[in-house]
């Protein structure tokens, strides 16, 4: 059955890569929340999506030039600041550590394409095993070299690769990592790519979907599942 993946969170609804955001997604009932983790200077894995802090926070730069302690001063509230007040960029091991007691999937993108965070893999890998998510967690990446990196530290993790144009045979190419799914931006796939995920046995979750039209197609055709800005919705879709 179709996995709804809330998208950041909440992130259409609340500031996106919150924890207001997580815990209102599980609270809808999302099937997993997807979340982005980059590191700071000081080594601290930090849940955020862009390489610097200005379009989601009071702050500005890079957040590998901060420290977790100078980065808890900026406010993540976005353009939500009215309705949730002063929010803070969390840490892994707070989203971990909240999620542990839940039932939900959790899909971690490593943030490492533009900023090569040295030591990343190792650090959430052990996480992931500090809170006994190893069943229960994604890793995704637009690195897929830092996939394999992954793959050779703990074979155990279900792997996706992560990708944006359209890729010639993506079941296969994965083989290389290898991986047992791929998430596709939505445009970039069709009918078949279920298809031939499927019959080579892998998983296809695609991004970003937030119109009902395509949110109802993709899970006619049965896709895997599909993260969305917009949980809510996509459940009221997949349980009609």
């Amino acid at each position: 059955m179709t996995k709804v993946f809330a998208h950041r969170g909440a992130s259409g609804t609340f500031p996106e890569n919150t924890m207001i955001a997580f815990k209102h997604a599980a609270a809808v009932g999302s099937d997993g929340i997807e979340l982005d983790v980059q590191m700071t200077k000081d080594g601290h894995l930090v849940v955020i999506h862009d390489e610097k802090l200005d379009r989601t926070t009071s702050l500005k730069g890079f957040v590998k030039d901060y420290t977790y302690e100078e980065m808890q001063r900026g406010d993540a509230s976005f353009r939500f600041s009215e309705k949730t007040g002063f929010v803070t960029v969390p840490t892994l091991e707070e989203v971990f550590a909240w999620a542990e007691k839940e039932g939900f999937l959790l899909n971690v993108e490593l943030k490492n394409s533009i900023v090569r965070y040295h030591g990343m893999e190792e650090k959430v890998l052990t996480l992931i095993y500090k809170y006994g998510l190893q069943e229960r967690v994604i890793l995704s990446s637009f690195n897929h070299e830092s996939l394999v990196h992954c793959f050779r530290l703990n074979s155990d993790i279900e792997l996706a690769a992560l990708y944006m144009d359209v890729l010639y045979q993506p079941e296969q190419y994965i083989e290389t990592i290898p991986a047992s799914g791929f998430h596709p931006y939505l445009r970039s796939m069709s009918e078949d790519t279920i298809k031939n995920a499927h019959r080579n046995q892998k998983a296809v979750r695609p991004f970003t979907v937030n119109r009902e039209e395509d949110m109802k197609k993709l899970i006619e055709a049965g896709i895997d599942g599909f993260f969305t800005d917009f949980p809510e919705k996509a459940l009221m879709m997949k349980n009609s």
